[in-house]
């Protein structure tokens, strides 16, 4: 008898049909340019390898002292990254995680029992469906629409909310959109929030990269009419994805705030995840983020402004490391771009686009090979 096996984990595992073009195209021997690159580690920009490595040496790291919170100290060095973004944060309402990823899994389990469900919105990145099959909660997609910019739309988010909907999740700036929230709409999405009991869930990680005239405003500034939970951590905000370190804000009415508070220590009083060499150096490493903060921003800067100098079409962004393509000419699709251009894009369905002409890049591949890749798009998509 083969062995039975959870159905939270019961997930289509076979190839698609995009990823084996792609690893035949690879086994046809040549380069393949990979327009799709998110890894900012691999991507070319300057670490500092004494800022980012010294601090881990910390001898006080050799003491096991586990606070479930997290080291004050490192919990004090994430409130002052707030105060650069004019939020005043009380380190007391700080939770830190290995991950935004395993920040969500606590606030899964935190909100939500079993079958009870969590609005997300679409676009979005696929990996909320694994994190929620794996907590054995539903997620229900709210549709962002493209009208000049990206918008809520908030009529069909508030049809889609039941009796088992817990919270609502935005990424603000969306990914891969560049959806930014503004202040409008933040205001109906905590209106919805407070009618209905909803939590509110907000992924910050993209918030310091701009690209758009005006920065983004944190979600952890004040007043906060609803529970709210803002995660980030230093994978974007330092291009450190390999430090694992992220973390949970919580805000709220007090008694919301405090009991959400409570469990959310025991919830990680049990796993005890962040690694004592990490939190040491996390003052250290936000405190240097700025560098290589302007070095990414310079990058995506002119990256979009690559795609624009051969005629392509951009829709509308506000930040991030990523950008949505409209292509011009029927019958080019990631495929044909794979097979006769040798260039590597992510279908729009990837993301849950239902338009086939929508194409995503990253902003973070090196520019000589962005500005090749956007003038074999270009050629794909000129008439004849």
């Amino acid at each position: 008898m083969s062995q039975r096996f959870s159905l939270r984990t019961g997930w289509d595992l076979r190839e698609s049909s995009f990823a084996r073009s792609i690893r035949e195209a690879k086994s046809e021997g040549g380069d393949l340019l990979d327009l799709t690159i998110s890894n900012p580690t691999v991507c070319g920009f300057s670490y500092d390898a004494e800022s980012i490595l010294g601090p881990l040496t910390d001898g006080r790291a050799l003491l096991y002292d586990p606070d479930p919170r997290g080291m004050r100290s490192a919990r004090e060095a994430v409130t002052a990254y707030y105060a650069d973004h004019n939020a005043p944060v009380d380190p007391d309402a700080i939770i830190l995680t290995t991950s935004t990823s395993e920040g969500y899994g606590y606030l899964f389990r935190l909100l939500c029992d079993a079958g009870e469900e969590v609005l997300v919105a679409q676009p979005s990145y696929p990996l909320f469906e694994f994190l929620a099959d794996l907590e054995d909660v539903r997620l229900r997609g709210y549709p962002l629409f493209y009208d000049y910019g990206w918008w809520i739309d908030f009529a069909e988010l508030e049809r889609r909310i039941s009796p088992k909907t817990r919270a609502i999740v935005l990424v603000h700036p969306n990914n891969p959109t560049g959806h930014g929230t503004g202040a409008h709409e933040r205001s109906q999405l905590e209106e919805i929030c407070a009618r209905y009991g909803l939590a509110l869930i907000v992924d910050e990680v993209f918030l310091d990269y701009p690209l758009g005239p005006r920065p983004l405003e944190s979600f952890a500034r004040g007043p906060h009419p609803v529970l709210t939970f803002v995660l980030s951590g230093m994978s974007k905000i330092a291009g450190l994805p390999q430090m694992k370190v992220g973390w949970i804000a919580v805000f709220g009415a007090e008694e919301d705030r405090n009991s959400a508070l409570a469990r959310l220590e025991l919830v990680a009083d049990t796993f005890l995840s962040m690694n004592a060499p990490a939190q040491y150096a996390l003052p250290r490493w936000l405190g240097d983020r700025f560098r290589i903060q302007q070095e990414i921003l310079s990058r995506t800067t002119a990256n979009l402004a690559e795609i624009k100098a051969n005629g392509l079409e951009p829709l509308e962004t506000d930040a991030g490391w990523s950008v949505v393509l409209r292509l011009p000419r029927i019958g080019v699709t990631p495929e044909n771009l794979l097979q006769e251009q040798r260039v590597v894009v992510h279908p729009g369905s990837f993301y849950g686009m239902a338009e086939n002409e929508r194409i995503i890049v990253s902003l973070l591949v090196p520019e000589r090979d962005f500005t090749r890749g956007m003038r074999l798009i270009a050629e794909a998509s000129m008439p004849g």
